[in-house]
């Protein structure tokens, strides 16, 4: 039941996230605010997704396949493929930062 309720939120910020106007003009930071931070945590720590930052498993992935993972959703994390590749690597190099 609780992993039902984690993934129907996520879907529900990623389907939030997804919308042409919310996304339009975003930063790289704007864009991970309101597509990932709602599983990701803010600062990429990890919540009902897994930790994005230093010492985490995607430190490890290459910005393709960061991008990837993105634009594909594997598992449960919803697919961004409304996002363009602009804007991925926007949140790729983000992710970056925060690592």
């Amino acid at each position: 039941m609780r992993r039902r309720v984690a993934v129907a939120l996520c879907l529900a910020v990623a389907l939030s996230g997804c919308g042409g106007d919310r996304t339009e003009g975003r930063t790289g930071a704007e864009l991970f605010e309101v597509s990932c931070a709602g599983c990701h945590l803010g600062d990429g720590s990890g919540g009902l997704g897994p930790a994005l930052d230093a010492g985490s498993n995607a430190a490890s992935l290459s910005d393709e396949q960061i991008a990837r993972v993105i634009r594909v959703g594997p598992g449960t994390m919803p697919a961004f493929d409304r996002l363009t590749d602009a804007q991925i690597d926007s949140i790729v190099t983000h992710v970056r930062a925060l690592q």
